[in-house]
């Protein structure tokens, strides 16, 4: 009797308050950046509720520093889509009439900066309802890079490395080995999940292509790896190639600075020797002066000549005076008239 009573009770009390309920389940979706989420709010009205229907949706930022914002409402038969700027544009109800009972919308183009909780409010007086979702945008790896990092000789150690350029957490790992028997060596295996594996004493039987996949909840990346273990180089004979290329190079920039030295020098030299040369040479004389001097000994010269030879004597004196002393035409000098002595007799001497 007791359970019936309770039983009547609780069906008189959901009938008394049936009112607006938003049917979809709080959730937590996760997605790639870049990709469009989709938050689901579904509802479903009841005969009391007469009033206008607003709808409202509000982010709650992950970190916690920003209070509630609507990002999108719809009042009055219209739709406001501009009080989020982060989320501008990239915002829309999914359904094209909302009255119907689907306030559902598609946030696009997902940011890392669109983390957070967000709530639906459906009202419609005297009804209301909200539910919250969690959105999660997550990073897929990209940009993997493998290589090793080491000298691949026999019986050396190094690591093969995979690194995405980018992902969010947790990333899992998986090698394999895509050529030959496309078995992985058994000292390997506990490594095969890490995004590193350590190689100690290596041998020409782990030369091959190798793939690391790397994954998280929302994608996947893939790089290949060619390894090539080959014997150990002569490690004296590139140091002592190394040394004696050293060694060149040092002589060859020695002989290049002494001919540089070597050329300053004698450039040097040469105008020293140049400039005294030039301080020791005499002015030359005038050519007037030159012409002078020369006309000048030969009135010395005609003074003692007796009158027969002038004539020959003043053709061939003429002609070698040099024609570089002379810028004009040379004009006969005027002599003084000479004087001669004429012999005589007497007392039967002959006097000159």
């Amino acid at each position: 009797m007791a359970l019936l009573l309770r039983f009547l009770l609780l069906c008189g009390i959901m009938g008394f308050t049936r009112s607006l309920s938003i049917t979809t389940p709080e959730q937590m979706i996760e997605k790639a950046k870049g990709e469009t989420a989709y938050l689901p709010c579904k509802f479903t009205l009841s005969p009391e509720d007469q009033g206008p229907l607003d709808i409202e949706w509000l982010i709650s930022p992950a970190d916690n520093q920003k209070v509630d914002q609507v990002i999108i409402l719809y009042s009055g038969d219209k739709i406001y889509d501009d009080y989020y700027p982060d989320l501008k544009g990239r915002v829309h109800f999914t359904s094209n009439d909302l009255k119907s009972g689907d306030a559902s919308i598609n946030v696009t183009n997902l940011q890392l900066s669109d983390i957070g909780t967000y709530q639906c409010k459906v009202k419609k007086a005297p009804g209301v309802a909200n539910k919250k979702i969690q959105l999660v945008v997550l990073v897929k790896p990209s940009g993997t890079r493998c290589y090793v990092d080491g000298s691949e000789e026999i019986g050396s150690d190094f690591k093969l490395k995979c690194e995405p350029k980018e992902g969010s957490l947790p990333l899992q790992y998986e090698w394999q080995k895509l050529s030959d028997s496309q078995k992985m060596p058994t000292s390997w295996l506990a490594e095969m999940t890490l995004s590193v594996i350590s190689v100690k004493n290596a041998s020409s039987e782990y030369s091959g292509t190798y793939s690391c996949t790397v994954r998280n909840r929302v994608g996947s990346d893939q790089c290949l790896l060619r390894l090539n273990v080959v014997p150990p180089s002569n490690k004296a004979g590139l140091i002592a190639g190394a040394i004696i290329g050293t060694l060149l190079a040092l002589v060859l920039i020695g002989l290049i600075i002494f001919c540089c030295h070597k050329k300053r020098r004698e450039e040097k030299y040469e105008k020293e020797v140049h400039h005294d040369i030039r301080e020791d040479v005499p002015p030359p004389k005038s050519r007037t002066s030159t012409a002078r001097s020369y006309i000048g000994s030969n009135h010395s010269s005609l003074g003692s000549m007796s009158p027969s030879n002038m004539e020959g004597y003043s053709k061939t004196q003429y002609n070698q005076v040099p024609s570089e002393d002379f810028e004009r035409t040379p004009q006969s000098p005027t002599l003084p008239p000479a004087k001669f002595k004429y012999p005589y007799k007497t007392d039967g001497i002959t006097v000159v």
